[in-house]
């Protein structure tokens, strides 16, 4: 297999596990509730990922980092991760993954107050159409302009905010931080964060076989072997190029859901999806 063929079934595989993540949370969030199943992902994530963190010698890094570390990790993985957990309590696994598609438009969001980007007519216009994306879904989706109705696609998009936020601090604070060392140290500072709050919210019906099940391959797969996916495609073609993947991610949870959980793919999904997907093209498009 050529390099290019090899890059573009990694970024396929890669897609194809993080579109899952959605699958897996939507069946382990009720059993475990949200706090306590992502504090066991991050947590078994970082026993992974650690030993190869000590095998390059690259906890010297961490321990001078610690700090900012700490900080871009929890709102890069277990502060999102608990938003989207609590909101795929009612939302289903196809219109969670959509709507995590808006993470370049809420970076583009950043740009401007934390890197003084300017907002162009291009961009503003990319964000006017993944605004329609998001108003097309919540239409399709029935929802109320209530609080309660309203509540859980807030809540992702708080998480895909906290994503945007904590890139441009990464690339602020962590200049040259191997990836690696701001991954494992940022899910350690998340879980070692939620620990108390996972105890209190721990579930007092023992969760069934297939939840754990499904944390585990949320952990495993979803989580750690997916950031080691992820390194390697930032190494090989670039951090830009590499975050293509988050255009591929609604289809794998768009399918996933639609083959596992017996999700409906209706119109307004397919629309709202549409119209994300152009907002973020007209974002990252050249002149």
């Amino acid at each position: 297999m050529s390099g290019q063929k090899r890059e573009f079934a990694l970024l396929a595989l890669l897609a194809a596990l993080w579109g899952g993540s959605f699958l897996f949370m939507r069946v382990a969030a009720p059993a475990f509730g949200p706090l306590p199943l992502i504090a066991l992902r991050v947590g078994l994530a970082a026993c992974l990922l650690l030993p190869l963190l000590l095998w390059r010698g690259q906890w010297p890094l961490w321990r001078d980092n610690w700090l900012p570390v700490a900080v871009v990790g929890v709102f890069f993985t277990a502060f999102p991760f608990s938003l989207i957990a609590w909101a795929q309590l009612s939302l289903s696994a196809g219109m969670a993954s959509v709507l995590n598609a808006t993470t370049p438009l809420m970076t583009a969001l950043w740009a401007w107050p934390l890197a003084g980007e300017r907002l162009s007519l291009r961009r503003a216009a990319g964000l006017v159409l993944g605004l329609a994306g998001v108003l097309a879904l919540l239409a399709g989706h029935g929802a109320r302009f209530e609080v309660r109705s309203l509540a859980p696609v807030f809540a992702m998009l708080g998480a895909t905010a906290s994503y945007g936020w904590a890139g441009h601090m990464a690339r602020r604070w962590l200049p040259g931080m191997p990836p690696l060392v701001t991954a494992c140290g940022g899910l350690a500072s998340g879980a070692l964060l939620m620990l108390p709050l996972a105890w209190r919210d721990w579930p007092a019906s023992p969760p069934p076989p297939q939840a754990w099940i499904a944390l585990a391959l949320l952990a495993v797969f979803c989580t750690a072997l997916a950031y080691l996916i992820f390194y390697r495609l930032i190494n090989r073609l670039g951090a830009t190029r590499a975050s293509g993947v988050t255009y591929l991610v609604p289809v794998f949870g768009v399918l996933w859901g639609a083959l596992f959980l017996g999700e409906t793919i209706g119109a307004a999904m397919l629309q709202g999806a549409a119209l994300i997907l152009a907002g973020v093209l007209a974002l990252n498009a050249r002149r």
